[in-house]
């Protein structure tokens, strides 16, 4: 993969649905990519009770049975991205940000690039933990 806004992955049927989710996650930390049993369009979500298991083989699950290059570069938009895996594979993608300790669809953030959905996942948050025995209880 090359190190640039311009940023390249190649998915044959060999593939497994999570070592393209690792190569992402390298890339975006904050980021995850799920994969879905059906299609979905631009700011739609995709029901969870749909969602692959990572280690489904790409030739398993794929309409277009051919080899492609998918751009994860920082400039890609998550809905640019979203049709890249549909349009070139056939495949059902949806990006995920994190959200201090949740992970959230980002069907209103389609537009919004990747280096963009990332920088945001980064600078939100987290939540301290709430101990299992809350001080307010009468023991």
């Amino acid at each position: 993969m090359i190190k640039s806004d311009f940023m390249k992955i190649l998915i044959t049927e060999e593939s497994l649905i999570m070592n393209i989710q690792q190569e992402f996650r390298v890339l975006y930390p904050h980021l995850k990519l799920e994969f879905f049993k059906n299609p979905h369009g631009t700011f739609q979500g995709c029901p969870p009770k749909e969602r692959l298991a990572p280690d489904t083989p790409i030739d398993e699950i794929r309409n277009i049975h051919s080899a492609g290059w998918i751009d994860f570069g920082g400039t890609v938009t998550a809905g640019e991205l979203e049709q890249q895996f549909s349009h070139l594979l056939g495949l059902s993608a949806q990006v995920f940000r994190k959200s201090g300790t949740v992970w959230l669809e980002t069907t209103a953030m389609d537009n919004r690039t990747l280096a963009e959905l990332e920088r945001m996942a980064a600078e939100m948050p987290v939540a301290p933990e709430i101990p299992e025995t809350d001080l307010n209880e009468q023991s």
